[in-house]
């Protein structure tokens, strides 16, 4: 999941992009490294309370946009515990949800031109040349861009789906959304040529 720019501004939309990327990378690792229920417990709380210090409207914008993982995770969960291993499923799901959210949280309150220049940065710091660098960003920011994008127009077919069939949806439909991507990447590709950008 990797959710657009909030538009409710709150307190963390004021706080440095490299700032909050680096506490999502060094919380990322806590809740890798250990193994501790209850730990995963209170970090999953800790996250549940940034989403509420930005007030109820953000918070729940925020849940919705965790929508798409929630099946995900109760599936691994389901696995590991049909395998014998219920502990192991509790322990996955709630770093999922955790460092999902975490993510989510950062980039909600994070605008696109604040994560490009920051990855820039440090590209930058790492002597990659001006050339490669200004492609990596471009194709970093068109994938962040297209996500919510191509989410969109998915939804939009499983309506239709729904309003011409009383059937479930068909995995059929993957063809379509796939057709649907390869139209845009080229329509972008041609305007990128057009503007000098590749």
């Amino acid at each position: 999941m990797i959710a657009l720019t909030s538009e409710i501004s709150t307190w963390a939309h004021r706080v440095p992009a490299g700032v909050k990327f680096a506490a999502l990378f060094g919380a990322t690792l806590g809740i890798l490294s250990t193994t501790a229920i209850p730990a995963q417990i209170v970090a999953l709380g800790v996250v549940a309370g940034l989403y509420a210090s930005c007030g109820a409207n953000f918070a729940r914008a925020g849940l919705r946009a965790l929508r798409g993982i929630l099946l995900v995770g109760l599936l691994i969960g389901l696995w590991h515990t049909l395998t014998g291993a219920p502990q192991t499923a509790a322990l996955v799901v709630l770093r999922l949800f955790t460092a999902v959210a975490m993510a989510g949280f950062v980039t909600m309150t994070t605008r696109l031109d604040e994560i490009t220049e920051l990855l820039d940065h440090i590209l930058t710091t790492v002597r990659v040349p001006q050339t490669y660098r200004a492609r990596i960003v471009l194709a970093i920011a068109l994938t962040i861009r297209f996500i919510p994008v191509l989410i969109a127009k998915g939804q939009g077919l499983a309506e239709s789906w729904r309003a011409r069939s009383v059937r479930r949806m068909s995995p059929r439909v993957v063809l379509p959304m796939a057709l649907l991507a390869i139209d845009d990447a080229e329509h972008v590709a041609k305007s990128l040529r057009a503007r000098g950008g590749a």
